[in-house]
């Protein structure tokens, strides 16, 4: 029996006992539960075993505890397209993604080597300008403002030959922005479901981080990437911010979680880069 195997039958022997304990204790909760998720995991193109193994019982299984709420939050919004394009957006977002974008452009090469000094070594890293709306690091002047609807602004760096598994984000309220800042032609490139973007095609991606999705560089040298999250578009933005706002120390939480194979940069205090 191979490892995998191993690992699923261990996966069911706890699932089959605590979900026989959920019909037998509270029937009605554990079906709704059941039924939400299956409507929330149908989302994906990609329906296979893998799919619904890794929600049911990997690394999905936030999202599926928390699909009740994300399910309540599509109701709120504008219709989620999966993959976005940012012409797809309110003009008053794109106009805030691009002014974000543009300051990454026009001082990329101070930026990168300012991480490079922060970072040092390790598989994954995180820059932090913002995160959910806290400021972090302060050393580029046109970060340090509140955006109405961009609430994380960093940059996510891969060591070379470093990717992520297939995995799932647990919250809706927000859309994940990535944009390269050093495409190169290689295996270097992110997927969520079928759609796969190769950055020296295309440097800017954005799309549903609930969905099932990786970021994979198969390139001897650092990936670095803009990494954002902007809020849903939605007829009550203003409801929607303030939904982040109130989930964001629960979020964090989990998001502690998913990136605890990550070195998250958000405390030193470098010198200031390019300060306008």
């Amino acid at each position: 029996m191979t490892k995998k195997s191993r690992k699923t039958l261990r996966k069911f022997a706890i699932a089959i006992p605590l979900l026989a304990l959920g019909f037998y204790v509270i029937p009605i909760l554990t079906t709704i539960f059941i039924v939400l998720g299956l409507i929330d995991v149908l989302r994906n193109d990609n329906k296979n075993w893998a799919l619904f193994s890794g929600y049911f019982l990997g690394n999905g299984i936030f999202t599926w505890l928390l699909s009740p709420f994300n399910l309540l939050v599509d109701l709120l919004c504008y219709r989620n397209r999966g993959v976005w394009k940012l012409d797809q957006f309110p003009p008053d977002y794109q106009r805030e993604v691009n002014e974000v974008l543009d300051v990454f452009k026009a001082r990329k090469d101070e930026i990168i080597a300012d991480i490079d000094a922060n970072f040092g070594s390790g598989r994954r890293g995180m820059y932090v300008y913002q995160w959910y709306g806290k400021h972090k690091i302060d050393n580029v002047a046109e970060f340090n403002k509140d955006f109405k609807y961009i609430k994380t602004i960093a940059v996510s760096v891969f060591s070379g030959r470093e990717s992520t598994s297939w995995h799932f984000g647990p919250l809706r309220l927000s859309l994940r922005i990535l944009y390269n800042l050093i495409p190169v032609k290689s295996e270097v490139f992110v997927q969520c479901g079928s759609a796969k973007n190769y950055w020296h095609e295309n440097p800017l991606f954005i799309f549903d981080d609930t969905l099932l999705h990786r970021s994979v560089n198969e390139y001897d040298g650092r990936r670095y990437c803009v990494f954002m999250d902007i809020i849903r578009p939605s007829p009550f933005p203003g409801l929607i911010s303030t939904l982040l706002a109130i989930v964001s120390v629960s979020v964090e939480r989990i998001n502690a979680m998913f990136y605890k194979n990550w070195k998250m940069i958000a405390s030193s205090k470098p010198k200031k880069v390019g300060a306008a």
